[in-house]
């Protein structure tokens, strides 16, 4: 299988209007599976796997428009022009940058679980340097009191097994590619141009996308709608899997019979429990300009801070530069404009060296200058930019020699700590 194209299955009748269903993280096409005897009556429905996930092969993709991208070389190459899209979590992002992208190709949306930003970056950052130096067992372990309810999971005990050998199974290096596509995943000031009719489909329990995101969806889309399904978590289509069906046999059967604006507006005969449609909340206003230097915008600063604070943000986390920028005033706001323009804008952006590269750099340039502050900072940089714990030991090993042992047994101290910190699994 090709790099550009994604593994795939599908079901249901060759000559039928085309359906394709987006799975979440961690999971496979088969979260699906109990909606497929009812969709297939009336598509032909196109499952597929995110890289490394169940059978497919282990290609990472690090960011949203490349799975997008993949996916629609996966339907090129099957010779499918148009068709409707339901896509639960990650797979919810896949569509909606579909409908962005190749608004010509989507017929109608369906956004299951999902969320204009996913949480924040440098949780789903935090995520990916847990799972290369423990593996993916701590994910796999907690899965199921984040996908299902403490109920269903109680009476369903072959399905959270199911889940949990899902994630275990699931590669990971392209979970942590996943993770940072998710961190960089960010279209609420785009959805007004999503222009097909939408179906945002949110579980009442679920805490990993809550209701909050799937009303900030149907606030920014024109022609959306927002069914809640009461007493569901995350992967409402396996908790509840003859609500989801009903809902998404309802929405797009009136898309495809170009009915605009009637997507999730009429009341769904589902089975138990019935689906609530809420109507959408009136659109969001848009944040107070900040005013302070460090709020200028891109035509005053140029190019180099816009990829500056970029790349700053990627490294250091969001966490981190938002606290500078709080703290920044008339006096330190220059130095500030300084570094990320100079530092992050020129010198880390240059293509010379990648950033796993220049971590180790910065980790022995601060040994040997005795600056632990920085060196906790640029200890948790490094994790993120993909250097293990094993890694940045031998790193600061090979400073003893070169720095001295002094500077070295510092550093050791300080990075003992901040690894412990940030490799710890939740829970």
């Amino acid at each position: 299988m090709s790099e550009k194209t994604l593994q795939h299955r599908i079901d249901g009748p060759d000559d039928a209007p085309v359906l394709v269903l987006g799975a979440s993280l961690g999971t496979t096409w088969h979260m699906w599976d109990r909606q497929i005897p009812e969709l297939t009556r009336h598509w032909r429905v196109i499952r597929f796997d995110l890289p490394g996930h169940g059978g497919s092969p282990a290609h990472p993709a690090s960011s949203i428009a490349e799975l997008a991208d993949r996916l629609v070389a996966t339907l090129d190459a099957l010779g499918v022009d148009r068709f409707g899209y339901a896509g639960c979590s990650i797979g919810g992002a896949i569509g909606t940058q579909l409908a962005l992208t190749r608004p010509h190709r989507v017929t109608s949306l369906a956004l299951v679980s999902s969320s204009a930003r996913y949480g924040t970056a440098d949780a789903w950052r935090q995520r990916g340097v847990v799972i290369r130096t423990n593996g993916l067992d701590p994910i796999a372990r907690t899965a199921p009191e984040h996908w299902f309810t403490t109920g269903f999971a109680g009476a369903q005990p072959a399905i959270v097994e199911w889940a949990v050998q899902m994630v275990r199974t699931t590669d990971p290096g392209c979970y942590i590619a996943s993770c940072e596509a998710l961190a960089s995943y960010d279209v609420r000031s785009s959805l007004s141009r999503v222009g097909v009719p939408t179906l945002v489909v949110a579980g009442s329990e679920d805490q990993v996308t809550p209701t909050t995101d799937a009303r900030t969806l149907v606030a920014g889309i024109p022609d959306a709608g927002l069914a809640l399904v009461p007493g569901t978590s995350h992967l409402a289509p396996v908790e509840q899997p003859a609500a989801v069906t009903d809902l998404l046999i309802r929405h797009f059967t009136t898309a495809w019979n170009d009915k605009p604006g009637a997507a999730g507006q009429a009341a769904i005969g589902a089975a138990a429990p019935k689906p609530q449609i809420a109507p959408p909340p009136p659109p969001m206003a848009p944040p107070a300009a900040i005013e302070s230097g460090l709020a200028q915008p891109a035509q005053v600063r140029g190019g180099t801070y816009e990829q500056g604070i970029k790349v700053r943000r990627e490294v250091l986390g969001d966490a981190h530069v938002d606290r500078v920028e709080a703290a920044a005033d008339d006096f330190t706001g220059d130095f500030q404009d300084l570094l990320t323009r100079y530092a992050w804008g020129e010198t880390w952006s240059r293509p010379g060296l990648d950033r796993r590269t220049r971590s180790v750099i910065t980790l022995t340039a601060l040994v040997a200058r005795g600056h632990q502050e920085e060196l906790a900072l640029h200890t948790r940089a490094a994790l993120r930019n993909g250097l293990t714990p094993s890694e940045i030991k031998e790193v600061l090993l090979h400073t003893a020699v070169y720095c001295g042992v002094p500077a070295a047994n510092s550093a050791f101290r300080v990075a003992q700590q901040v690894i412990r910190e940030e490799t710890t699994p939740e829970g």
